[in-house]
Formats: structure tokens, sequence, C-alpha cells
């Protein structure tokens, strides 16, 4: 098994990478600014901390360590496109310069393989209902995506025989929060329960854990043959999402009407797949919310 150094890895998405590292028997290190708690992961995991800052030595932070998933990104809470907010230049500097710098201090420590968490937001506005492979051209209409794009086309260089790198384009992710927090629905679900109107929305979306599998997929794969991956499962209309919360509540509530998803951009995922990863779609949804309602049945929403 493999030492494997996840920075982030106590962020939203990080956690349920650290947590199928931890059931695949691997070693993990977490890095980031602020320590979790304790009981914050199933298992003890060793925490170094760190700031995003070009101008650190990142060296000691792979002594030891055979793969590394960056999966840190400094942002205002809650924001990733827009999360420059008035500093843009900072913004830059901590998620794309630092970036680059932890993955070169990687290559100098001898680490084999690297994962970049990279967005669907490389792609930008795109033509209406256009489906989104990786070699789909890239047109980044916001920061966030022009540093994760900036990012992915550094590390392609610094890769070589005995450094394989990979970026996963992710698109929205869902789930549960650690540490009992809100999770991206939290607010949607409490106004539709409250009868407040809802807007009809559709997008594409994947749960954590099926990220979390991707990653170790390539971790643990025998060769890699892509510098780009796509990683995405299903389109989801808020109606449909809704549905399910009314089955489960008994809301008496009307659901909001259909979108039109025939505008929607849904990113390719034949190249992920190929390596056998199964995302498990609509089933996914309706475990994460039965878990939750299930929970927090006692006290409501």
């Amino acid at each position: 098994m493999s030492r494997v150094l996840v920075s982030g890895g106590s962020g939203f998405v990080g956690r349920f990478i650290v947590e199928d590292l931890l059931r695949q028997g691997h070693e993990v290190r977490v890095s980031g600014r602020t320590q979790p708690s304790e009981t914050f992961f199933t298992r003890p995991v060793r925490f170094i901390r760190h700031e995003l800052d070009p101008e650190t030595d990142f060296d000691e932070l792979f002594s030891g360590v055979d793969c590394f998933v960056h999966a840190a990104f400094d942002h205002l809470s809650g924001h990733y496109r827009g999360g420059e907010g008035d500093d843009p230049g900072n913004f830059r500097r901590r998620n794309q310069c630092a970036s680059v710098r932890l993955f070169e201090a990687a290559r100098r420590a001898g680490v084999r393989r690297a994962v970049f968490l990279s967005s669907r937001a490389v792609y930008g506005t795109q033509p209406t209902g256009m489906a989104l492979d990786e070699e789909t051209s890239c047109r980044p209409d916001t920061l966030y995506g022009e540093v994760k794009l900036a990012v992915e086309e550094e590390l392609r260089k610094l890769s070589r025989p005995g450094f394989e790198t990979v970026s996963l384009r992710v698109t929205g992710v869902y789930g549960p929060s650690g540490g009992r927090k809100p999770h991206k629905w939290s607010a949607l679900i409490e106004g539709y329960l409250a009868g407040r109107p809802v807007m009809p929305r559709v997008g594409t979306e994947v749960h954590g854990e099926d990220v979390a599998t991707a990653v170790v997929l390539l971790l643990d794969a025998p060769i890699w043959r892509e510098p780009i991956l796509n990683v995405s499962d299903i389109v989801l209309d808020r109606r449909d999402m809704l549905e399910i919360v009314k089955r489960e509540t008994g809301s008496p509530h009307p659901l909001p009407d259909r979108a039109d998803a025939g505008a929607l951009n849904v990113m390719a995922t034949n190249r992920l797949r190929a390596m056998a990863w199964r995302p498990r779609g609509m089933e996914a949804v309706r475990e994460f919310l039965h878990t939750e309602f299930r929970r927090l049945r006692a006290g409501g929403y």
C-alpha cells in the first residue's frame, strides 16, 4: 500500500478521498491550514500544517510520500467561482503559484504519482447543449476556471517517467459534510420545506464518494494513459431531487417545474469509465437523502 499525502484533506471533497484511502489500507497524511478534530476521520491521520503560499518551503511535506493528491483550494467560504472576492492577485498567487510549487516539491522528493483536483469550470462557456470531452477547447470565463486550467498546464509540463500526473476535471460534488455541517442542498431543502418557491434548475452532479473512488482507482492503477480525465455522473433536475425530499417528509408543497436539460453541457466520462469507474447515479442521491433525513428526523430540518 502507498503512503499518500492529501492537501486539503479536511475539506469537503478531500475528506471523501481520505476516507476511501483509509478503507483501502493506504497510509494517509493530511495537510492544510486548520487541524481537524480527532474524531473528524474514522481512523487516526497524521496532520501537517501549511499555508498555500508560494514562498513556503514545501519539500519536508513530501518526505517518505509515494503519492500526492492536491485537493486544497483557498477561497472565500462557500464560493469557488467568485471566491477571489476583491483580491484576485492573491487568489491567483495562493491557488496557482503555490499549487505549482507543491507539485515541483513533490517531483523533487521522488513522489511517483500526483493527482490534481481540477474543475469543469476550465471549459467555461461552450455552445448550447454540446457535450464536453477532454479534447474540448477550454474557454474559462471565471478566475477560478483560469487558475485551475493554468495549474493543469504546468502540471503536464512537470510530468515525466517516475512522476506520473493527472488532472481530474470534477463537476459539482454533493454528499454529507464533515463535522455535521450543512451540505450543499441544505438551504434549498429548508426553503422547499418552508413553502418558499424554488426556481427550476438542472445541472451535473457527482457524489463525493464517487470522486474518491476515481482518485483511489488512479493511485492503484498499474499504468496511466491520460493526463486529463472528466469526473461527472448524473444530470440532476431540482424537481427530481425534491421529489425524493417530498416522499421522505410528506411535504404538501408543490415541486418546481422541470428545467431545460437540453441546453446543458454534459461532460463525457468515457475515459474514466474505461478504467472501470462506475458511479452510482440516482441511487447515490436517494441513499444520501434517506440517510440525512433518518439522522435528522427527530429534530426536523
